[in-house]
């Protein structure tokens, strides 16, 4: 999870509170603040994934091997691979 992640989180969250809030009092102006800060969360939040999957792209064609794999769970490492 990057910084932009985090941000649409707490940006969706806020807004998710703002909205709600807007409907409890009948308050439209906040509903709408809520709905615009909700959707501007979600907008970062998809900009995170995607430079997540930008860097892990890289990565892997860097030849980076993902911290969560282990040696030789890779094709190129089999050790009963064919010769």
């Amino acid at each position: 999870m990057n910084k932009d992640n985090l941000k649409g989180k707490m940006n969706d969250v806020k807004g998710r509170v703002e909205r709600q809030a807007g409907e409890w009092t009948g308050d439209q102006k906040l509903q709408d603040q809520g709905t615009a800060d909700q959707a501007k969360g979600k907008v970062q939040n998809a900009w995170g994934n995607v430079k997540e999957g930008a860097k892990d792209l890289k990565d892997e064609v860097s030849g980076k091997k993902d911290a969560n794999r282990e040696e030789g769970d890779d094709i190129g490492n089999r050790k009963d691979r064919v010769a």
